[in-house]
């Protein structure tokens, strides 16, 4: 019995990022072309905190694969995925078009099921791997809000200058 309702669980877990994935990365198309992009680089675009949004539900699915005991390796090219995905995506218009080809949440959907599919024996992260890989994701997130606010502050610096004249 227990065995079913943990696979229950990690279905409905697995469900619901695949959904956070699409909504992200793949919910609307460009008619008539096959590009595809999602919430992630419209959030972006707004000043003030969207990178530091989208950042926090793309956190939350490396959380969600932490919680169902993914591998090291795994979880390291997941937080590396998510860190260029936060540090490129921060640059102003440039970053939300590299959001709309990088997909970092569908790169770690795919991550993550290329894992539950592996029938290999695989150890799960260590509790100090799991220390760092936490202390990672909260990094991740201090830099996209000091990206967030020193666009504001230069956004802010700039009005400033332009009021003056």
């Amino acid at each position: 019995m227990k065995t079913s309702q943990s696979q229950q669980q990690h279905q409905s877990t697995l469900d619901r990022l695949r959904a956070l994935t699409h909504v992200m990365d793949n919910a609307i198309v460009i008619p008539g072309t096959k590009i595809r992009f999602g919430l992630d680089p419209i959030l972006g675009l707004l000043p003030g905190g969207g990178d530091a949004i989208g950042s926090v539900l793309s956190v939350y699915l490396v959380a969600e694969c932490l919680r169902l005991g993914l591998p090291k390796a795994t979880l390291g090219r997941m937080l590396t995925n998510l860190l260029i995905d936060t540090v490129v995506g921060a640059v102003p218009m440039l970053g939300d078009l590299f959001d709309v080809g990088w997909k970092a949440n569908s790169q770690n959907l795919k991550l993550l099921e290329a894992h539950l599919n592996d029938p290999a024996p695989q150890a799960a992260a260590d509790k100090l791997f799991i220390v760092l890989v936490i202390v990672g994701l909260i990094g991740i997130l201090a830099i996209a809000l000091l990206f967030t606010t020193l666009l504001v502050a230069a956004i802010g610096f700039l009005w400033q200058g332009i009021n003056r004249l």
